[in-house]
């Protein structure tokens, strides 16, 4: 089980997966806003999509878990 974590603090400008989804090392799954920066948050490994814990507009710190991928 892998779980990405928020990079910095900032607002989920973009959910780029679903519960399910098939995704690869690489792949932005989520992509965050902060100071009219936009920051993607990439997958260090491929896996599923088993949670995704924030939502569009959601406000997040850094090192929060956005998303969790199984096997």
């Amino acid at each position: 089980m892998t779980k990405l974590k928020s990079t910095m603090a900032g607002t989920v400008f973009t959910v780029d997966v679903a519960i399910g989804d098939e995704v690869k090392a690489g792949q932005v799954v989520m992509v965050l806003e902060s100071m009219k920066m936009e920051i993607p948050i990439e997958s260090e490994v491929s896996g599923k999509v088993t949670e995704v814990n924030a939502q569009v507009g959601d406000f997040v710190n850094e090192g929060d878990v956005v998303v969790t991928l199984g096997e």
